[in-house]
């Protein structure tokens, strides 16, 4: 692990591997660690791993202030590592949040990109034309945006909450601890604050540039949180080679849950675009 010094805040970062490099970006309530299974593999395959932990997340700063957590602040830090460890252009791969942040990223700085894979999230414009199911779906995004009322909702009777909606996640109980700390809670849902509008769910969020990146999206069927539109309605917004993956009986946290057959998958599609 590295302190990287970007935009006036110190990030944890994991940088191992020699080769191209793969850029990982977790989403909420992770960390760098989530990747674990895929750095071994795409280090093994002879790709260099950069997994950061984002501000407000693990072991980087946790700035005050909402306006820290506003969507270019993750995307001008994902650019400034790359930038610092010397890396000219990367494979990009995300999952949850991590996967709306490559997608934009893709979208706005495509010189930066060899290829793009997105886990789990679709493309953020392609959430309206998701329908309701997934606006049901997504009702703890709204809750999310009430400054206290969300810490306490998550936190009271030991997380209870919390651990309902990690039902599923291998590293729950690492959550739930990093989390008790009232300040890591606040800074990890800020992401919501400052990403999600409430009117984000019935208009466009973003008017972005197609992606032109050879994109792989990957929903697996036991998501309790996002439905197969979302991801397969990013389509629409990849100028590039599009391809889908349904993987069958993992959750929400797939590059966990099901390591080998996402290790695959993104291996294939490295091979496939080097870039």
């Amino acid at each position: 692990m590295m302190r990287v010094e970007v935009n006036g805040i110190g990030l944890n970062v994991q940088d191992s591997g020699e080769g191209p490099a793969v850029l990982l970006v977790h989403g909420f309530p992770d960390t760098h660690a989530c990747w674990r299974h895929q750095v071994a593999a795409l280090n093994a395959a002879g790709y260099r791993t950069i997994a950061p932990d984002l501000r407000g997340f693990g072991d980087s700063d946790k700035p005050a202030g909402l306006e820290n957590y506003e969507l270019d602040r993750h995307l001008g830090d994902l650019l400034a590592v790359l930038d610092r460890l010397g890396v000219a252009r990367a494979h990009l791969v995300g999952h949850d949040w991590g996967s709306a942040l490559v997608q934009i990223l893709a979208a706005v700085a495509p010189q930066r990109v060899a290829s793009l894979t997105c886990l789990s999230v679709g493309h953020p414009a392609a959430l309206v034309d998701a329908g309701w199911r997934q606006r049901e779906k997504s009702w703890y995004m709204l809750l999310f945006q009430f400054v206290g009322v969300a810490e306490q909702w998550l936190s009271q009777d030991d997380f209870r909450n919390c651990r309902e909606m990690l039902a599923e996640h291998p590293d729950a109980d690492e959550v739930v601890e990093r989390m008790r700390d009232p300040e890591a809670l606040s800074a990890a849902l800020a992401i919501y604050r400052t990403g999600v509008r409430p009117e984000t769910l019935v208009a466009p969020p973003l008017d972005l540039p197609a992606i032109q990146a050879p994109t792989l999206g990957v929903w697996s069927t036991r998501d309790r949180f996002l439905t197969e539109e979302w991801m397969t309605g990013t389509a629409r917004h990849v100028s590039g080679p599009w391809r889908y993956e349904r993987l069958e009986g993992a959750g929400h946290w797939l590059q966990l849950e099901a390591p080998d057959r996402v290790n695959d998958l993104l291996l294939g599609h490295l091979a496939a675009h080097p870039g």
